[in-house]
């Protein structure tokens, strides 16, 4: 700081500038009042020190007079004083005096009054800054964040919904409606759909809106149901206070509708929702407020809520896995993304988005896709849907480097997706399969295992998608895949 010393007493005067110098400080001295009024007039001084008795003008009539000018405030004033002369120093912070400092001099309690009074200053300085600028650094602020938004949507735009592309007049209506549902903040959403459908895409289309709108969306925030155990789900979606049970953190911890609020909360594969959480989601969502872990304050609820599924939801609201009362809210906002397989005009247009993507990031020569190879591209099923299709387009285009995709370089998904059936139904209509009996007996247990295998191998390991063919949750499905490779170790 730059600081004034004030005292006519000489030996005194020096001790202290030398002490303050030392420390990194910038000091002027003088010997009488009406002399610092003249220096403070041509001078900022954001810390005086003065004694109390001068010849002349006394260090309370200096005082007085610099919290009389205009700059008075950028400056505080520390005044010395004697053991007999208390009722001066009392009559001096009436009068606005910062501090006072009893002679002789301490050196330490100086330097912690010039440290305190830097701090004092620099946040004077910067709230008188930001009083006079308000309006100008709200102004450089918005605009400093509008330009971010633009960014961020341009981003958004490009590099999100522009890599999926719309080229049916089915998923054009799915978008129109996931802009119409964006409206309405309160309204609960649930997007059906096999795995690798878009179902994300989706959600984020909700969340955006129509993306050249200037609106802030907020944030997006998104879970997946599955991966989370039973016994943290309420922790991880509500948060906790502090102490609520034994490990959690000190201080406590917002959850994910903390984080979400004024924004969106996604709740993938919320088919995989514990029953008794969805109780808890059921009344988030008719109530718009929820408890933390171990709290007793209502939180307000303001964030939108989407959810999404690739499994039956009747099928699996007749199990008991599912409560009907939270289906029913869900009826309302409810999109379904139909699989790839049934706008099969899409599919071309699609491998051509993808391929142009990676060869482009791979810096690959392909620039199209023979008619051979496209006739068996829109002959496939796609049990994986837009992602298999995606994934399908970047491994060829990682695997070779050619002008145009060929048959030679789909031989992959020409591949059965799942064990082989025979000509006929089996008893009661359904499928039969071509397995060997073995005349010795055989292992149900052994079979079970083979067929998860091959429907695994089938879905190139995509749980999601083998879970969804064989009719069972990522639960089971992880289960029974944990049970097999124990099995195989013994």
């Amino acid at each position: 700081m730059n600081i004034l010393i004030v005292d006519d007493d000489k030996a005194s005067r020096e001790a202290a500038g030398w002490f303050l110098r030392n420390r990194g400080h910038k000091v002027t001295e003088c010997s009488s009042g009406a002399e610092a009024l003249a220096l403070v007039s041509a001078n900022d001084f954001p810390m005086i020190l003065s004694d109390i008795k001068m010849p002349g003008m006394t260090g309370l009539e200096l005082l007085t007079a610099i919290k009389g000018l205009p700059g008075g405030w950028r400056t505080d004033i520390v005044l010395f004083t004697g053991y007999g002369d208390m009722q001066s120093a009392i009559q001096a912070l009436r009068s606005g005096a910062y501090d006072y400092i009893l002679k002789p001099v301490d050196a330490q309690e100086l330097a912690a009054t010039a440290e305190r009074i830097a701090e004092h200053q620099a946040l004077l300085r910067e709230n008188k800054y930001l009083a006079e600028n308000l309006e100008h650094e709200v102004k450089a602020a918005t605009a400093e964040k509008d330009l971010e938004l633009t960014r961020v949507k341009r981003l958004v735009s490009e590099s999100l919904f522009g890599q999926v592309g719309v080229f049916s007049n089915t998923m054009r209506e799915v978008m129109a409606l996931a802009n119409k549902y964006h409206n309405d903040r309160s309204l609960p959403v649930l997007i059906e759909g096999e795995t690798g459908t878009g179902k994300e895409i989706v959600a984020r289309m909700i969340h955006w809106g129509d993306i050249k709108a200037a609106a802030d969306p907020g944030p997006f925030v998104d879970i997946n149901c599955a991966a989370i155990s039973p016994s943290l789900f309420e922790s991880e979606l509500f948060g906790y206070e502090a102490g609520a049970y034994t490990g959690s953190q000190n201080q406590g911890q917002k959850g994910k509708l903390d984080i979400a609020a004024g924004g969106t909360i996604f709740l993938d594969e919320i088919a995989e929702m514990p029953p008794e959480m969805q109780v808890k989601l059921l009344r988030v969502i008719q109530e718009r407020e929820y408890y933390r872990v171990g709290g007793l304050k209502k939180i307000q609820a303001d964030v939108r809520i989407v959810c999404a599924t690739n499994v039956d939801l009747e099928q699996r609201m007749d199990e008991g896995g599912f409560r009907r009362d939270l289906y029913y809210r869900f009826q309302i906002g409810h999109i379904v993304v139909p699989p790839l397989r049934e706008r099969r005009e899409e599919i071309l247009p699609l491998a051509n988005l993808f391929l142009q993507q990676s060869a482009k990031q791979r810096g690959r020569r392909f620039a199209g896709i023979s008619r051979a190879a496209a006739q068996a591209l829109e002959n496939y099923d796609w049990p994986g849907n837009v992602r298999e299709l995606k994934n399908t387009i970047e491994y060829i285009v990682f695997m070779y480097d050619d002008t145009e995709i060929r048959p030679e370089h789909i031989h992959k998904i020409e591949k059965k997706p799942v064990v082989h059936h025979r000509e006929h139904a089996g008893e009661g209509g359904e499928p039969g399969f071509a397995v060997p009996f073995p005349a010795d007996g055989f292992s149900l247990q052994k079979y079970n295992d083979y067929i998860l295998r091959e429907v695994l191998a089938a879905h190139n390991g995509n749980h999601a998608a083998t879970a969804n063919y064989l009719g069972i949750s990522l639960r089971t499905l992880s289960y029974r895949i944990a049970k097999m490779k124990e099995q195989n170790k013994r």
